[in-house]
């Protein structure tokens, strides 16, 4: 009995507008911060390296290189300190945690982009039909 209470206390106080993004992709997050008396936003801009838990307690592990150096950092999806969240860059990726980024920078810190999401599989252009080579006879 007390379980449906606490669910529905947590549905009251979850986040409507977080997009659709999964491990991989490169996000936006605008949060809160805290700074003597005064508060501003500040955006962290980074890959999604690991997603974790569910409902009102999910979690987002963010990382970002900032002056050569690996920033990683947690925040819980549905915090009234998370002001917003955007997604910049599909990213496409076999794995649920991208611990593996922690070793590697440069040009092996990257993430493929995702084709799927340019154009859908088997679509025809207007480019590629005019761009087919005529017959020859």
């Amino acid at each position: 009995m007390a379980n449906v209470a606490l669910e529905k206390f947590e549905r009251g106080h979850m986040r409507s507008e977080v997009p659709e993004f999964r491990v991989g992709d490169t996000v936006r997050v605008n949060f809160r911060v805290r700074e003597g008396d005064r508060e501003r936003i500040q955006g962290f801009e980074g890959i999604c390296t690991r997603r974790s838990g569910g409902g009102h307690s999910e979690m987002v592990t963010v990382r970002k290189i900032s002056s050569g150096i690996g920033v990683e950092r947690m925040f819980y999806l549905h915090s009234p300190l998370v002001e917003s969240i955007k997604l910049v860059r599909k990213g496409h990726v076999r794995r649920s945690r991208l611990y593996y980024l922690r070793e590697r920078f440069g040009k092996a810190a990257r993430v493929k982009g995702s084709k799927k999401f340019l154009a859908p599989r088997g679509a025809v252009t207007v480019e590629t039909v005019e761009e087919a080579p005529a017959a020859e006879e």
